[in-house]
């Protein structure tokens, strides 16, 4: 396999994981890339050596040559970055995007990834969440909001009371007369 088919598989593969964005052939310049990634240079080129965000419009082929970023390129980027910034190892957020494309995740746009500095979690929904790390274990996620709302549309479909001030002397008279017979 020739230099050319490499650098094509690599943009199927990383094409197919980041269907999102804007559907025109855009491409952004390394400066504008990395700007707007918030990233360095020598990082956004690292990434493309290491085929960690590799550019799918145009890789560079020679001195001269000007890689072209697209749309997607760059929010992989800006992704990448943010996982740094938490305080994930490069080497795990390459582990990361390797189980998001062997889970076959294709719209990034509908997923959250979260992390708490050690791992990474995608989560789909309230209730799924994956802990990409560790294996695609799943792990429980209760969405508090979600149940408050749930509970309450529930709940005030049954019969409920006040309690008012003479409702709670009154139980507390029963309560002492209980007491007292049950202690005589």
């Amino acid at each position: 396999m020739d230099y050319r088919s490499d650098e094509l598989e690599d943009r199927a593969v990383q094409g197919s994981l980041f269907d999102v964005g804007p559907d025109q052939e855009v491409g952004y310049r390394v400066p504008i890339a990395c700007q707007v990634a918030g990233i360095t240079y020598r990082q956004l080129d690292y990434w493309a050596r290491t085929k960690l965000v590799v550019p799918s419009i145009r890789s560079a082929h020679g001195s001269g040559s000007q890689r072209l970023y697209s749309f997607k390129d760059i929010l992989v980027l800006k992704i990448v970055k943010g996982l740094l910034d938490t305080g994930i190892s490069l080497q795990n957020i390459r582990l990361a995007v390797e189980k998001l494309r062997d889970l076959g995740v294709d719209d990034l746009a509908n997923i959250t990834l979260v992390s708490d500095g050690t791992t990474v979690y995608e989560c789909r929904s309230n209730e799924e969440v994956i802990d990409l790390l560790g294996g695609g274990q799943g792990v429980f996620g209760i969405a508090v909001p979600g149940i408050m709302k749930e509970l309450t549309g529930t709940i005030s479909q049954f019969p409920s009371e006040r309690i008012d001030e003479e409702s709670e002397v009154l139980a507390d008279e029963l309560a002492a007369r209980r007491r007292r017979r049950n202690a005589g």
